[in-house]
């Protein structure tokens, strides 16, 4: 299997990870946990917006819930979020939607992790490409995108 970039990052930073593939067809958050054998819960989904004060926010939130766009906005300290038109992602981030993970955007963004990411030893998210996450602890997940946990979902 070819590394992905964010892969290639938690390797240059020692970190441990696991890499589970599932077809790449599925798009539905409960099928690919259910391709992966994983509770919903523990399967989580990277979010890009944009902020009211202009700049990017990364949310990274299970899959089985939704962001709560105004816990968001809380949670960066600004007036409000919304969803980044899914035409700028690439540009901003490179990665394509379905594929977006939170480790090695093209620069560094804020980003918050779910505080329930906290329940559980390993947590599963995006290693970079459709069909192909990453099940890495949600610590070392937060020590490599310099991100916090915050209430996020609905």
């Amino acid at each position: 299997m070819e590394k992905t970039n964010a892969m290639r990052i938690l390797d240059s930073h020692g970190i441990e990870y696991g890499v589970r593939e599932y077809s790449p067809e599925l798009t539905d958050g409960a099928q690919v946990a259910a391709a992966l054998g994983a509770e919903p819960d523990r399967v989580f989904k990277t979010l890009v917006t944009e902020g009211s004060d202009g700049n990017h926010y990364v949310f990274v939130v299970p899959v089985s819930g939704s962001l709560d766009l105004k816990k968001a906005a809380r949670a960066a300290g600004i007036r409000s979020v919304s969803m980044l038109p899914q035409k700028k992602l690439f540009p901003l981030t490179g990665y394509v939607h379905g594929g977006c993970s939170p480790v090695a955007m093209k620069k560094p963004l804020v980003t918050f992790v779910e505080e329930t990411a906290q329940l559980f030893d390993r947590i599963f998210c995006s290693a970079g490409r459709r069909g192909c996450n990453l099940e890495i602890a949600p610590e070392q997940l937060l020590s490599v995108v310099g991100g916090k946990y915050a209430p996020l979902s609905d």
